[in-house]
């Protein structure tokens, strides 16, 4: 058995969604079972989720594993998917250094980058007996399939999650950092607005 979090790049969009239907009919495939698919879209330079599904089953792990394709797209779709998607000087030189970005950079950099503007391509947690059942559904479709470890992938999820929370924290300092400026700045011209007024007074006596 191996789990697996597998990229597949579409060139035509409705064969992308004509798999996707096929994989919510039959998550269960010979050899292979599918927990949750995500079906995105690249729009001018964004990763943009376009329908998906999951199993619907409960577990005790649903927290950790159930979501992981939702995280994951939720992270394409992000700060960061922006970032690696070509957004990058503007983004990390107005809140994190791109050195700590790229520590966790793998398959979001990949699916980023790998996705041509205006292309789609499924995302999908998978478990099969050997490592080319699930590929072999594509075989209808000019494709290209992309494979990660999925408790790798679940590592650097967590991980950009918290790079994520490093740069909203990061953002929110420097915009409060820039209102107490322009607070104080704003303060001054009253003051100097004030004295103004009294050397006037002053001057008329």
């Amino acid at each position: 058995m191996k789990e697996s979090v597998i990229t597949v790049n579409f060139d035509v969009e409705s064969e992308a969604y004509q798999a996707l239907s096929e994989i919510k009919r039959h998550p269960d495939g010979s050899g292979y079972f599918v927990s949750a698919a995500s079906l995105i879209k690249k729009e001018n330079g964004h990763i943009v989720l376009k329908d998906g599904f999951d199993t619907g089953i409960d577990t005790t792990d649903d927290a950790a594993y159930g979501s992981l394709i939702g995280s994951l797209v939720g992270i394409l779709g992000g700060p960061l998917g922006v970032l690696f998607g070509g957004s990058m000087g503007a983004l990390v030189g107005s809140t994190v250094d791109a050195d700590d970005a790229m520590q966790s950079a793998s398959l979001i950099e990949q699916v980023c980058t790998d996705i041509r503007d205006g292309g789609t391509a499924l995302i999908a947690l998978v478990q099969e007996d050997d490592e080319m059942r699930f590929e072999r559904a594509f075989d209808p479709f000019k494709v290209e399939i992309i494979q990660h470890d999925a408790a790798e992938v679940a590592e650097e999820v967590e991980k950009a999650q918290a790079l994520e929370r490093k740069m909203a924290k990061e953002a929110r300092a420097k915009l409060r950092a820039e209102k107490k400026a322009e607070w104080n700045a704003m303060v001054e011209n009253k003051r100097q607005e004030i004295r103004q007024f009294f050397d006037r007074l002053r001057q008329k006596k």
